[in-house]
């Protein structure tokens, strides 16, 4: 948080004549600096433009494993309002599919949560740019869109997800949340959530499901 002190902004007033000419001559180095360090602009023909277009939209190995995740899916969470607190325990469905040609993999979750009915939507992706992966979730406890992105670790066989949520309870404020996906086995999933604990604001875990093939 940045702390404007009423001393700081005196000796601010008072040394504004004798940097502002400094600071003339320090935006004119950084412009002149800048258009030197500029790529030119790289003409690309129609034919390129079209075969990087194709590459780009054509699911390679990452898509093939989002589509192995595909199936019903029984789901036993688990969730703590704080470090320490008794957690609420839940079960639930959800359904992956493959969609857009094999792109994308919408998972649809319902079931109850904390005893109400809860219905959630998530969409993955994998994006070949950028090499990341990509999700979208929304719920019916909300009216806001969660989005992390991450990468996969072949070695541990985990998907380790970032993002930012508006934080409820701080009007303005966005908290920081991480998902951590373990894959036990082609029949056993296991996600771990990660936000602040509203008493310390430290990070902690604040939910986490277990998931198996329904077979």
């Amino acid at each position: 948080m940045k702390r404007i002190a009423l001393s700081f902004f005196t000796a601010s007033i008072l040394l504004f004549s004798c940097n502002d000419e400094k600071k003339a001559d320090d935006t004119t180095k950084e412009t002149t600096e800048v258009a030197k360090t500029d790529e030119p602009w790289v003409v690309v023909d129609s034919a390129t433009t079209m075969a990087k277009m194709m590459e780009y939209g054509t699911p390679g190995p990452m898509h093939k494993m989002l589509a192995g995740w595909n199936g019903t899916w029984n789901g036993e969470t688990t969730m703590w309002d704080y470090e320490g607190a008794t957690p609420h325990k839940s079960t639930g469905t959800a359904v992956n599919t493959m969609i857009m040609d094999g792109k994308y993999q919408s998972s649809k979750h319902t079931g109850d949560m904390m005893g109400m009915p809860f219905e959630g939507m998530s969409i993955m992706g994998y994006d070949n740019a950028t090499k990341q992966f990509t999700s979208s979730w929304i719920d019916t406890w909300s009216t806001g869109i969660m989005s992390f992105t991450g990468s996969w670790d072949e070695a541990t066989k985990s998907l380790t997800l970032s993002g930012t949520y508006p934080d409820i309870l701080r009007p303005g404020k966005e908290c920081k949340m991480k998902e951590v996906f373990k894959i036990i086995d082609e029949n056993t999933h296991h996600m771990e959530m990660y936000g602040p604990d509203p008493k310390t604001g430290k990070e902690f875990k604040m939910m986490e499901m277990h998931m198996t093939r329904k077979k």
